[in-house]
């Protein structure tokens, strides 16, 4: 048997490592493409824009009120805090992770003009409807004195009107809105304006 000469050898094994060298290079290649496509895909989604935060992500309500605080004239300009970990665009264009502690911006909300507990209404005319106290509470002496005068029209009345003010239906006198918890059962009345509109049925 013919045994092949030392530089033969020589030239098969540094071919050899020739081959590994360009598979380790091409593997460690398109690893480091996952990786950078990843990122660019990760760094790539759009951040939403500190601006159009929900108003629960930045909690600013008055414990008294149960509304956004610095409530007038059915609108608060409130200092909106981010809640922890809440990643936002500011309005020059750099992305912030808030930690909870600092203000995020300055915003312009709709709030209520508030004056009458909601819980207190409902204890009222619950316990002491038969006597007017839940009319007069609210603000309507002449019904207070009348369901007084007629032990609450005989139980009717008292009856009518826990169901119309529990269901807040009945409101207070002055126009304005029953205290109620920011995050309770309210009643949301619905209208038709410019941007809320009934769209026409066709018939089948």
């Amino acid at each position: 048997m013919k045994v092949p000469p030392c530089h033969v050898i020589e030239g098969i094994m540094a071919s050899s490592r020739r081959r590994l060298l360009y598979v380790r290079s091409g593997a460690l290649s398109l690893l480091f493409y996952c990786v950078y496509s990843h990122l660019q895909l990760v760094l790539s989604e759009e951040v939403e824009n500190c601006q159009n935060l929900r108003l629960g992500q930045y909690p600013s309500i008055d414990e008294s009120t149960q509304e956004p605080e610095n409530c007038r004239d059915m609108t608060a300009w409130v200092e909106c805090l981010p809640a922890p970990n809440i990643s936002c665009r500011l309005s020059n264009g750099t992305v912030f992770r808030f930690s909870g502690d600092e203000v995020g911006f300055n915003k312009s909300i709709p709030c209520r003009n508030v004056g009458y507990s909601y819980k207190v209404a409902v204890a009222l005319s619950l316990f002491l409807g038969w006597l007017g106290a839940d009319r007069f509470y609210l603000g309507y002496p002449a019904l207070g004195l009348l369901k007084f005068c007629t032990v609450g029209f005989c139980g009717i009345g008292t009856l009518i009107d826990f169901i119309l003010i529990a269901m807040q239906i009945v409101g207070p006198a002055d126009g304005s809105n029953y205290i109620v918890d920011y995050y309770g059962a309210r009643l949301t009345r619905l209208s038709i304006t410019n941007e809320t509109f009934r769209k026409p049925h066709h018939s089948l």
